[in-house]
């Protein structure tokens, strides 16, 4: 079952994918069953953005009389959502671009453009619009959309809500081999140790092997996607796909440290140390507020098939998932906050106010940013998210390493007398496993 989960998810990434170097077919049956569907959908920004179209059958598009329309985003929501009841013909007369399809290969300039924002390229032909149509030859093409670089060239195939994703994630990916070079060989001493941390730590560094694989693979897929519009949607896919894990990985760490907190203070007497709770209600939590994230992380990337790991919030799924992160944070603050209100040791409540700030932090990024991000253009609220919800699911790794790699802090907590962390080993608990 694991496995074939883990297909789905890579076939929706790859099927899924959408360049800015397309190939394929201009059918005019679904052009007239699906008028007001755009082929394509890119941000163009500057002076000097490029439409690059090239046809195989000529003569079937001057037959058909095919042309492009090109919309702004803004003013053809205006026109689909008018009082006026315009007609086919009528709407695609008030494009702000048009291209006849009447060259082998031909370029349309997009120009001044006063900021980045989102255009619509329609398909239409002289049976679009007429209820006669008789069958025919798909026009077969290769499309390109291109914005100018640095120098004002048009050859850069990422979009302005893209732009500077690629850079982003090398630099990501080198601060993890940096780091990694200088902190790996004493990480895995203390792993190897088994210790009262051994547990948590050894989920703590496969999330974040996992976090590091994301950003690598979707490093390989920018990478490849500067060239030709393309990219590896493969890569792409695996990338979401590790974010997913790690996700759902860091969850259960969370739920499942703060639950055994909480309900081993009511069942369990203070002069016993807290071990890492697995009673039935601990688990049964856990693993249903799991298959839950779960479900809506995979619904989300059905629903919105652009390669990134955070998606803007526009659909059903990623509502309902900014949602549950809200709740978690709230229910996760609210029992460490009863924790903490009656914790005597300064040391424990401290410990415990930083636990709470790197959960808080880990779960409530993501819809704050999303909220934030509404204040902005459309082209940078995409950027915004995902870099944002990176970044600062980073620091809040790092501060649950430096709180459980702590010898000033961790280790003098767990050897109090009264309630202790959940992963100190008990003498009847040295052989039980929980992940």
């Amino acid at each position: 079952m694991r496995w074939r989960l883990l297909w789905l998810l890579c076939a929706a990434g790859w099927w899924g994918a959408g360049g800015k170097t397309l190939r394929g077919g201009f059918a005019s049956a679904a052009a007239r069953l699906e008028p007001w569907r755009p082929v394509a959908r890119f941000q163009f920004h500057g002076d000097h953005a490029v439409l690059c179209v090239r046809i195989k059958n000529i003569a079937v598009a001057l037959a058909k009389e095919a042309r492009l329309h090109l919309f702004q985003a803004q003013e053809w929501q205006k026109l689909q959502n008018s009082i006026q009841d315009h007609s086919c013909t009528e709407k695609f007369s008030k494009a702000q671009l048009t291209m006849t399809v009447n060259h082998t290969e031909q370029n349309l300039t997009v120009s001044q453009i006063p900021y980045p924002e989102t255009w619509y390229v329609f398909y239409v032909d002289k049976f679009t619009c007429e209820e006669n149509y008789s069958e025919s030859e798909d026009i077969q093409f290769e499309m390109v959309l291109l914005n100018p670089d640095a120098e004002g060239n048009p050859l850069d195939h990422f979009s302005a809500g893209e732009s500077g994703l690629h850079e982003f994630f090398f630099l990501l990916v080198l601060a993890y081999f940096v780091t990694a070079c200088i902190y790996a060989q004493s990480l895995w001493q203390t792993i190897k140790k088994r210790g009262p941390m051994h547990t948590v730590l050894k989920v703590l560094t496969i999330a974040l092997l996992l976090q590091a694989g994301s950003a690598f693979a979707n490093y390989l897929h920018f990478s490849s996607y500067s060239k030709d519009g393309i990219g590896a949607p493969f890569m792409g896919a695996l990338a979401e796909l590790c974010d997913i894990v790690s996700q759902i990985q860091m969850l259960y760490l969370l739920l499942s440290l703060c639950m055994g907190w909480t309900i081993g203070r009511m069942k369990k007497s203070h002069g016993r140390p807290l071990q890492w709770d697995s009673t039935p209600t601990s688990t049964g939590i856990a693993v249903v507020v799991v298959i839950t994230q779960s479900f809506l992380l995979i619904w989300e990337q059905f629903e919105d098939r652009s390669h990134h790991s955070y998606h803007s919030h526009h659909g059903l799924a990623s509502g309902l998932l900014i949602g549950l992160r809200v709740c978690l944070a709230l229910s996760l603050a609210a029992g460490l906050y009863q924790i903490i209100t009656v914790e005597r040791s300064m040391l424990k409540r401290e410990f415990y106010i930083t636990f709470a700030k790197a959960c808080i932090l880990w779960f409530l990024c993501h819809p704050c940013l999303a909220t934030i991000s509404i204040i902005f253009r459309e082209y940078q609220r995409e950027k915004i998210i995902t870099i944002g919800v990176i970044l600062c699911q980073c620091i809040s790794m790092v501060i649950l390493y430096r709180l459980f790699l702590s010898h000033s802090l961790y280790w003098e907590v767990s050897s109090l007398s009264s309630v202790t962390l959940p992963l100190t080993v008990s003498s009847g608990h040295k052989n039980r496993h929980h992940f």
